[in-house]
């Protein structure tokens, strides 16, 4: 598959963790592009699995977005983004520095992502990745009627021969 980014655009990543959005944006996009919600956490509290910091996290996480959109920068949002306020506020974040805003979903198995999370040196565990997933279901289900300009669905199998074309619009 071959995905087609507009450059301005806003990539919001979305999927359970352990499902390869990381891995995907940094294999794809420059890492000056990322914007990641853990990455946030680390700024704020050097470990990005101090959820306590969240709520500030997230403002940062939002700040930095809306500032690189405003100035039509391609932006990667890597986070969870399993709640649907948490989309919107993305997709707002985009509307008001009119860019486009691509949703991409990664599709990844539950028992994928465990054995991915296991794998990894900060783990989060099957509880929370099984609460993940079941919200990712219902993700899939209505993210099409959300108001995203692209919605992209990235399978397991699909994840190693995406290739990501930048198209620059500017």
């Amino acid at each position: 598959m071959v995905l087609q980014v507009s450059d301005p655009s806003l990539v919001v990543l979305c999927g359970p963790a352990g499902s390869g959005k990381s891995t995907f944006a940094r294999r794809h996009f420059q890492d000056t592009a990322i914007v990641s919600s853990d990455r946030c956490r680390a700024m704020i509290a050097d470990d990005e699995a101090d959820l306590r910091v969240s709520p500030d996290a997230f403002e940062l996480f939002h700040t930095i977005i809306e500032m690189r959109v405003r100035r039509h920068r391609l932006t990667v949002a890597d986070s969870t983004a399993l709640q649907p306020e948490a989309r919107a506020t993305l997709r707002q974040i985009a509307r008001r520095g009119r860019v486009p805003v691509i949703a991409v979903l990664f599709d990844v198995p539950e028992a994928t992502c465990l054995a991915w999370d296991h794998r990894r040196d900060r783990q989060v565990g099957q509880s929370v990745i099984h609460q993940q997933w079941d919200r990712f279901q219902q993700a899939l289900r209505t993210i099409r009627d959300e108001g995203f300009d692209q919605v992209v669905i990235v399978s397991e199998n699909e994840l190693a021969t995406t290739r990501v074309q930048i198209v620059n619009s500017k």
